[in-house]
């Protein structure tokens, strides 16, 4: 059993920061690639940050320059440190990662948070 759980979220003025965590425990041989997705009421669910066991990463358009993705591999946690923060990024964030629970399993298995609220007021 894997469990992923976020946290960091919370009310910003606009401009300000918050940084999320998703720290992953349970049943865990090795975690591969990680994202943060989020999403707004009424709208799709978007890939925020995508980030691979060896750093590499990728952001959206929207987030580029002002969100940075890290992960701890050691601690098995994911980061998104959100800078300037716009009203615009007002969503639930959840972690989601791809994992393999032993070191013999066939193949990775999808995991994904119970979200977190980011609030950003004007």
């Amino acid at each position: 059993q894997v469990q992923l759980v976020e946290s960091g979220g919370g009310l910003v003025q606009a401009g300000g920061s918050l940084r999320l965590s998703c720290a992953a425990s349970g049943t865990i041989f090795k975690i591969n690639a990680m994202g943060w997705y989020r999403q707004a009421p009424r709208k799709e669910r978007e890939l925020v940050a995508f980030i691979t066991i060896g750093g590499g990463t990728n952001y959206a358009d929207s987030v580029k320059g002002r969100f940075t993705a890290s992960r701890d591999n050691a601690k098995n946690t994911l980061y998104l440190q959100m800078n300037s923060l716009k009203p615009e990024d007002t969503a639930v964030y959840y972690c989601n990662a791809h994992i393999r629970p032993y070191s013999f399993s066939f193949s990775d298995s999808d995991y994904w948070g119970q979200g977190t609220q980011v609030t950003v007021s004007s």
